[in-house]
């Protein structure tokens, strides 16, 4: 407990309910003690963590959710917000490379981290020239630095953010922004090689749209990866759950596991509470971690719904194999992609006919690569994920016998081996799985799609506009989805309470 907890301590502490214990929920939780609150979590599943939590089989340790940590600094801030050091909590490493691409070819290309070298190599198997990739990494650096202070630092829905100096300079610069141009034909101006293209195209998918209709604004999205970098925890991606919860516990907070809630309690247009099966919870400030629309649908079913934000297009989803492998790939690193040779039919089959094409882009992720533990000696742990559709009623029993078919196939291929009888353990995720596990709605991974110039602007705010003292956070709200979004989302909503000694 922290000297601002000490001195507010008593009966008369002001209270914060938290509805989810995903990475927003387990921030926002962290920053409301901070604040001077009691903090209450309240999680549906017996465990912390939302999307990003693990599971064990057979030996082999999966990390369920994210793979890819950029910003870390997102995450110390909690640390040193609490007074705590973050390097006593969790320690992570430097990718570098960061991704190994495959290409149907037969290619295959190392992304570096830092410009000059990312540059340098891609020019040598590529063709392009050095300069240009520099100044398009260059390019996205830029759009990141006009557009954050606006779509990721602040709330969009406080007229007051708009009237500061780095707003005027991004208007200053809207062209450069490529609003009216999507992220395909912004990287088709950019590059002749067609592999480069794919590359960066694919970063659309970080928040489930497609490259062939996002905004090339999106475009800053390899900035974060390749100028910044990418790191791995310690431990695997769960390592930043565990933290954050054993923070929270120093910090005095409560979490209450499988205690599903059933309602927001709404009273005079404030929210006061909320229930569970067996439990009321009072509070003076109630923020949801909850996808959103089932926030909406599920727990303030008599409360009027702002329709046109719930019902905008939802993003893809995933199907994921988890495979313990029995044995090693020396050709694999990390972080790997293999590429569909039709990128814009796999988007077509996503977006326009709800279904899964037979050449999907494979993504296969392998944290016994750095962490040995997460495997048996000589084996690996494949966290191997497609693109799909969210759910709308697919026979996803169909799609994930005829898709594993098409996966194996694909990798055989690639890789010039047979996988299939290496396969020791497995167990698979599908959007009815995501969507029963996280409470996100229609499996969909990132709520809202960003497959238009204003998704931006679509995203549900941080905070209520109709009811008193109910805020949101995580991935289906403002300013989006990914672990350190996520904890911005967290930030920007804490950010709107005051402190517990200033709620009147």
């Amino acid at each position: 407990m922290n000297s601002f907890q000490q001195n507010i301590s008593g009966s008369n502490r002001k209270k914060a309910v938290i509805v989810g214990a995903g990475v927003a929920g387990l921030a926002s939780a962290i920053r409301m003690a901070n604040k001077g609150y009691q903090v209450d979590v309240l999680e549906a599943n017996g465990f912390p963590g939302g999307k990003l939590t693990e599971m064990w089989s057979e030996g082999y340790r999966f990390d369920l959710g994210p793979s890819v940590f950029t910003m870390p600094r997102f995450l110390d801030e909690l640390f040193i917000l609490s007074g705590k050091n973050p390097r006593d909590y969790f320690n992570y490493i430097h990718l570098d490379p960061v991704y190994r691409y495959f290409y149907e070819d037969g290619s295959v290309l190392d992304a570096y981290h830092k410009k000059e070298r990312f540059a340098q190599e891609m020019s040598k198997a590529t063709g392009e020239k050095k300069e240009t990739i520099e100044k398009y990494l260059e390019d996205v650096a830029l759009k990141y630095e006009l557009t954050a202070e606006v779509f990721l630092y602040n709330s969009l829905h406080k007229f007051r953010h708009y009237f500061t100096k780095k707003v005027f300079k991004g208007l200053a610069y809207f062209g450069r922004l490529e609003v009216n141009k999507v992220m395909n034909d912004s990287n088709s101006s950019w590059f002749n090689d067609k592999r480069l293209v794919q590359l960066f195209n694919r970063y659309a998918t970080y928040n489930g749209s497609s490259p062939f209709r996002a905004p090339a604004t999106l475009n800053v999205i390899p900035h974060l990866e390749i100028n910044e970098g990418a790191f791995l925890p310690e431990h695997g991606m769960y390592d930043i759950t565990r933290c954050m919860h054993k923070l929270g516990e120093d910090l005095g907070i409560q979490y209450h596991f499988n205690s599903k809630v059933s309602e927001i309690i709404i009273e005079n247009k404030r929210a006061t509470g909320v229930r569970t099966a067996d439990k009321t919870y009072m509070a003076d400030v109630v923020i949801s971690n909850m996808d959103v629309y089932n926030t909406y649908h599920k727990l303030m079913p008599q409360q009027k719904r702002p329709e046109r934000i719930l019902n905008q297009p939802k993003s893809s989803s995933g199907m994921i194999f988890y495979w313990g492998i029995n044995r090693s790939f020396s050709q694999l690193n990390l972080h790997n992609i293999f590429f569909s040779a039709d990128y814009k039919k796999e988007f077509s089959e996503i977006f326009d006919n709800k279904s899964i094409g037979d050449d999907p882009t494979i993504y296969v992720n392998i944290t016994s690569k750095h962490v040995p533990a997460d495997a048996p000696p000589g084996c690996e742990n494949w966290f191997t994920m497609i693109n799909v559709p969210n759910n709308t009623g697919q026979d996803w029993d169909a799609l994930i016998t005829r898709t594993r078919e098409n996966i194996i196939s694909k990798l055989n291929r690639l890789l010039k081996t047979d996988i299939r009888p290496h396969i020791a353990t497995e167990f698979v995720f599908d959007p009815r799985t995501i969507e029963a596990r996280t409470s996100s709605a229609f499996g969909s991974i990132y709520g809202n799609s960003s497959n238009n110039k204003f998704a931006a602007f679509l995203r549900h705010a941080n905070f209520s506009s109709k009811i008193q003292r109910l805020f949101f956070c995580g991935g289906s709200v403002h300013p989006g989805s990914s672990i350190p979004i996520c904890l911005l989302s967290a930030k920007i909503a804490t950010g709107m309470i005051p402190d517990a000694a200033g709620l009147n």
